[in-house]
């Protein structure tokens, strides 16, 4: 059983699957959706892009009474990132059930919205973070008493980040008969606990890493600490990954990395959690979107990171933690597609890279790094974006913005890429070689009948 048209799915949902193109189930869904589909509890062990955000919002929305005006069902993630990459694969998969709300309750934005929402009426969905899920509850805005589906999703990394309190807190507000559903990458000894503490006798279901993944190349090298800059500025240009993620484990060498990397032509931005939200939101949309070709992150901030087609993965320093090595390498090679994992080592790391070695029974490949790359320069990113001031709030539409493009613009759709619309804001995508065109054309023109201030990022 592979097809999704042999599940006992609503009519709108396999409507929705049709609409998105999707026919062939990935592992983790044809092993979990029978068990959610019938009511069980469910604990699964899937790595990021396995398709479980799928398994379960599937599981969720088939539960879901529209005519019933409260949260139904209710998924915390441990960032917001993820929650919002969440929020939309659940939108996309409820398109063709009417009058679905769904709502994204997580910190690092305004509370006045999301008050403004829930005053309004409940949302059938909750999506968010625990934090701010437990303060909206604690203030009795956030109501779930009708919850019926709860979902635990990267649990393993909520607990990291100190969320166990607040998750049972939560969980403790929900009706007891409910259906619950824990997703974690790992399953350390307190994932067992909290599980065996909110689940009812769960069904169980273990999807290895290399699953519907390519060929993983990893490499290591050992560098002196001060020529670390200058090694992976080396080895970006001696592998020209058209997409790389540089890992580190401090904000400071997240900002200090992303800055040396421009200043050597790189289309490098940086990523951790001091950021303020909307710089946030924007890089991740730009990377996300092909106009940065370098994301420099911290482990936390790329939670929400979902680029299918990630080409490579570089540790610009080895985790102190050998799973978080794994959640690392787990973003590239991912698809069918092969991948990069490439690891700078000083001598006093090189006693965590052997731990990985006898811990993941795995031969490490040390090589060197080329003396020089002859004749190559970083490599420009293929799209550039335009931010348009006017989001959803002046309903604006991704279809207003390609029109404007493809029509008075007089730009081919070949050269628009993806179209992300916000409240307040919208973003395009578009080829570096008519970017200043779309820009000089916009400006000048109008949108949805209206002149819109655009700025290149």
């Amino acid at each position: 059983m592979t097809e999704f048209t042999t599940l006992p799915l609503s009519t709108p949902l396999l409507q929705a699957l049709s609409a998105l193109n999707y026919t062939a189930m990935t592992p983790v869904q044809a092993q979990s959706l029978p068990t959610l589909l019938a009511g069980r509890d469910l604990i699964a062990q899937a790595p990021t892009g396995s398709g479980k955000t799928v398994a379960f919002a599937l599981g969720l929305l088939q539960r879901i009474d529209p005519a019933l005006i409260r949260a139904q069902a209710l998924v915390l993630c441990p960032t917001r990132e993820l929650a919002d990459q969440v929020g939309k694969e659940i939108r996309r998969l409820a398109a063709c059930i009417p009058n679905i709300k769904l709502l994204l309750l997580s910190g690092g934005v305004s509370l006045r919205p999301q008050l403004a929402s829930l005053e309004q009426h409940d949302p059938h969905i909750v999506v968010g973070t625990p934090g701010r899920v437990q303060e909206l509850m604690r203030k009795k805005n956030l109501h779930l008493g009708g919850v019926r589906t709860l979902v635990l999703d990267e649990a393993d990394r909520m607990l990291d980040m100190g969320f166990e309190e607040a998750i049972r807190e939560i969980a403790g507000k929900t009706p007891p008969e409910r259906q619950s559903l824990l997703f974690s990458a790992t399953f350390p000894d307190p994932i067992r606990r909290i599980a065996r503490s909110l689940l009812r006798d769960p069904a169980e279901v273990t999807v290895a890493d290399d699953v519907a993944g390519g060929t993983l190349t990893q490499q290591f090298f050992e560098v002196d600490l001060s020529a670390k800059p200058n090694a992976l500025a080396r080895l970006l240009l001696q592998y020209s990954p058209e997409s790389s993620v540089v890992f580190c484990n401090t904000r400071r060498d997240v900002d200090d990395v992303a800055a040396g990397l421009s200043s050597a032509g790189f289309a490098a931005l940086p990523l951790h959690g001091e950021m303020e939200q909307r710089d946030r939101d924007e890089t991740l949309l730009r990377f996300a979107n092909r106009s940065c070709t370098v994301l420099v992150a911290s482990d936390v901030a790329a939670r929400g990171l979902d680029i299918d087609d990630l080409a490579a993965v570089v540790n610009y320093e080895l985790p102190t933690d050998p799973d978080v090595y794994l959640h690392r390498i787990g973003r590239t090679a991912r698809a069918g597609r092969d991948g990069l994992a490439l690891s700078l080592c000083t001598p006093r790391e090189v006693p965590r890279a052997i731990a990985l070695e006898a811990l993941h029974s795995m031969r490490l490949q040390w090589s060197k790094i080329a003396a020089q790359a002859a004749g190559k320069s970083p490599t420009l990113p293929a799209m550039v974006t335009l931010r348009i001031d006017a989001g959803r709030s002046e309903k604006m539409r991704p279809g207003d913005i390609l029109g404007a493009l493809t029509g008075d613009a007089g730009l081919p759709a070949a050269c628009v890429g993806k179209i992300d619309v916000y409240a307040t804001r919208s973003y395009v995508a578009i080829r570096r070689a008519e970017s200043n065109q779309a820009l000089a054309k916009l400006r000048a023109g109008k949108v949805k009948g209206r002149s819109v201030r655009v700025t290149r990022l």
